[in-house]
C-alpha cells in the first residue's frame, strides 16, 4: 500500500488542507480521488463477473499499470492524487469508523447470528490496514475465522462463496460521491453489487481528519442517484441523467437539496436510455471546455431536459421538456453549447461510445484525459482545439468506465 498522502501533508493539530470546492467540470483540477485497482479485482471470475458488473475478467497487474500511468498523467498536470485505500486506512484509526465499516460488511440476515458475531469479533480484532483490505476485497467462507461451533450456514456454502462480497467497482470513484460547491454528496447506488461502496466513502468523509470540516449535500438516500449521472455544467448549473442508475425520484431529491442549499440555481433532469451502453449521462456526454461537450451523435438530437428551479418558497418549479443543448446553454448564460461528435460515422461512433469515447476527464479548460483507443473521437477533439492526454485502458475499461468514471474531483480552481 502506498504512503498515506493525507498524513504526510500536515502537522498535528493543523487544518489538513484548504477547504475544497468544485463548481464546474473543467476548472483546473487541484485534487482528485482515485482508487488503484487491487485484490478485489482478483475475485472476478467468469462465474461472477456479470453479477459484479464487469464485462470480462481483467488482467489485474496490467490494470494497475494502466491506473498508475493515469495517476501520473494527473500529477504531471499539477493535480494532487488521493488514493481511496490510503484514506480508508487513515479513517479506520477512528473507532467510530471501524464500527461503521464492520457494520456495513456483516450481513446478519445472510450469515445468521452466530456466524455474524464471529465475523464481527474477528474484524474488530484486526488493525486498520487488514480491516481496510477485508472491507474492499471481501472474504470467502474459507477465509472466515475458524469456527468455534457448528454452523449450518458455513457448511451449506461452498468455501469460495463470499461471506463478505468484494467491491471491484470501487475503481469508479465518481459514482459514490460528488462534490458540488464546497459540499460533498454521498450518493445512493442502484445495484446490489455496489451497495457497500457508499458506506466506505461515507466513513472516509465522516472520519478522515482531512475532511472533518466538510459539509454535506443531499441528505436523502432513499432513491438512487449515481455520480456518473451528475454534471456540473457551470457554477450553479447541474445536469442529472435519469436512466438505468439514477431514478426520477433520486434526481428530484438531489435537485431539491442542491437548490435549497444554494448550490445551484438550475438543475436539468436529463432522460437517457436505460441500457448498459448508456448507464450514466457521462457515457454519452462530458464537458471538455467551458462551452463545449463531447457527445455521442446518436443522442444529440433527441437528448432532452426538464429544468428544475426553486420557487422561492422552499419548493421547486419543474419546467417543460426542452432540447438539452438549448436548456443547458440558457442556464449557463451562453449563446450555445459547442458539440464535438464521437466518431466520424455511425459504426465508429457506436464503437467508440461503447469504449468510453465520451467519458473524458477535464484537467482544465480545453484539456482532457481520454482512452487512447478512441482514435477518431480524440482526433475530433483536437481538431476542435481540445488537448487530449491519452492513456491506455485495455484492462481498466472492462468494467465499462473511462477516465471520468475513475475519478472524483475534490478541488478545482475557479474558472476566470
Amino acid at each position: 500500500m502506498t504512503a498515506h498522502i493525507a498524513q504526510t501533508e500536515t502537522q498535528p493539530g493543523a487544518d489538513p488542507a484548504p477547504a475544497p470546492r468544485v463548481d464546474s467540470e473543467v476548472g483546473p483540477l487541484r485534487t482528485v480521488l482515485l482508487h488503484r485497482p487491487g485484490a478485489e479485482l482478483k475475485r472476478l471470475t467468469p462465474r461472477n463477473n456479470d453479477q459484479l458488473l464487469f464485462d470480462g475478467v481483467p488482467w489485474v497487474d496490467r490494470a494497475q499499470e494502466e491506473h498508475d500511468a493515469f495517476a501520473e498523467v494527473l500529477r504531471g498536470r499539477g493535480a494532487e492524487v488521493l488514493l481511496l485505500a490510503d484514506l480508508l486506512v487513515d479513517a479506520l484509526h477512528d473507532d467510530r469508523a471501524r464500527i461503521a465499516g464492520i457494520h456495513s460488511a456483516v450481513d446478519e440476515r445472510r450469515l445468521g447470528l452466530d456466524l455474524a458475531d464471529a465475523l464481527r469479533s474477528h474484524l474488530t480484532s484486526i488493525g486498520p490496514e487488514p480491516l481496510a483490505t477485508a472491507l474492499m476485497t471481501g472474504m470467502t467462507f474459507e477465509e472466515l475465522p475458524a469456527a468455534e461451533g457448528a454452523s449450518l450456514v458455513r457448511k451449506m456454502h461452498h468455501p469460495h462463496d463470499f461471506a463478505v462480497a468484494p467491491l471491484p467497482n470501487l475503481l469508479f470513484t465518481r459514482d459514490s460521491s460528488v462534490w458540488v460547491g464546497d459540499r460533498v454528496a454521498i450518493t445512493s447506488l442502484a445495484l446490489p453489487a455496489r451497495d457497500r461502496e457508499t458506506a466506505l466513502t461515507d466513513l472516509i468523509y465522516a472520519y478522515h481528519p482531512r475532511f472533518h470540516k466538510t459539509g454535506r449535500a443531499y441528505g436523502a438516500h432513499s432513491a438512487p442517484v449515481e455520480g456518473g449521472d451528475v454534471l456540473l455544467l457551470a457554477p450553479g448549473v447541474l445536469a442529472i441523467g435519469v436512466g438505468e442508475r439514477t431514478t426520477p425520484a433520486g434526481a428530484e431529491s438531489f435537485a431539491r437539496s442542491a437548490l435549497a442549499d444554494g448550490l445551484a440555481h438550475t438543475v436539468l433532469a436529463v432522460p437517457i436510455t436505460q441500457e448498459r451502453a448508456t448507464m450514466h449521462l457521462d457515457t454519452v456526454c462530458t464537458m471538455v471546455d467551458r462551452d463545449a461537450v463531447v457527445m455521442y451523435p446518436a443522442v444529440r438530437d433527441n437528448l432532452d431536459a426538464f429544468p428544475v428551479r426553486s420557487d422561492g418558497a422552499g419548493g421547486v418549479v419543474v419546467g417543460d421538456r426542452l432540447p438539452f443543448l438549448d436548456a443547458a446553454a440558457e442556464a449557463m448564460g451562453i449563446e450555445r453549447l459547442r458539440v464535438i461528435d464521437t466518431g466520424l460515422d455511425p459504426v465508429t461512433a457506436e464503437r467508440e461510445q461503447w469504449d468510453d469515447g465520451n467519458n473524458t476527464l477535464a484537467v482544465g479548460p480545453g484539456l482532457v484525459v481520454a482512452y487512447e483507443r478512441n482514435v477518431e473521437t480524440n482526433a475530433r477533439l483536437e481538431d476542435a482545439g481540445v488537448e487530449v492526454l491519452r492513456i491506455s485502458g485495455s484492462e481498466l475499461g472492462s468494467g465499462r468506465g473511462g477516465p471520468r468514471c475513475m475519478s472524483c474531483p475534490i478541488d478545482r480552481a475557479a474558472l476566470v
